[in-house]
């Protein structure tokens, strides 16, 4: 209801009277809901069928209020990432690791391989690249703290993130 307030009068005010104002506010809201037909409904040039749209959109009535559907101004349809896609994206999420590293006096090489392995195993074409961060996390990270306990780097030590086997290793 808050938010049917806001998308409604442009404002919403709490109980001691206070108001924010959103009228100069873009909101973006995104939804998983009706991915699966997305993905089933892409033709050979990438496209979005519109079957496949009519279908999300009768989904989307199921799911939401009519109240709150006739308040979106427009309902854009996202296409899976590509891989070139996924690979920016863990491209820019390993910078972040590495950024973290040197403030430890430590650098990190992540080979092709390695990448390739992060960006196959960690993307889900359903839930989109926010799997990614987890995996990096937990498969990645956890691995690079392993090691860094383990062996304990002398500073300036640049590691290698690689894939050997299926599995990522950490070498010097």
């Amino acid at each position: 209801n808050i938010l049917l307030q806001v998308l409604d009068d442009g404002r919403i005010t709490d109980s001691q009277g206070r108001t924010v104002d959103f009228k100069n506010t873009i909101i973006i809201l995104t939804s998983n809901l009706g991915s699966s037909a997305i993905l089933e409904g892409i033709d050979e040039d990438g496209q979005i069928s519109e079957q496949a749209k009519q279908q999300v959109e009768q989904m989307l009535k199921s799911a939401f209020r009519p109240e709150f559907l006739n308040r979106l101004d427009e309902i854009v349809f996202y296409k899976p990432l590509t891989r070139e896609e996924i690979t920016q994206i863990v491209d820019l999420m390993l910078e972040d690791l590495k950024k973290r590293l040197a403030e430890k006096e430590l650098g990190l090489a992540v080979t092709d391989a390695a990448k390739a392995l992060i960006a196959q195993e960690g993307y889900d074409p359903v839930y989109g690249a926010r799997p990614l961060k987890r995996y990096i996390q937990q498969k990645l990270e956890t691995l690079l703290a392993r090691y860094i306990l383990e062996k304990d780097p002398a500073p300036d030590t640049i590691l290698q993130a690689d894939c050997e086997d299926g599995k990522l290793v950490i070498r010097e």
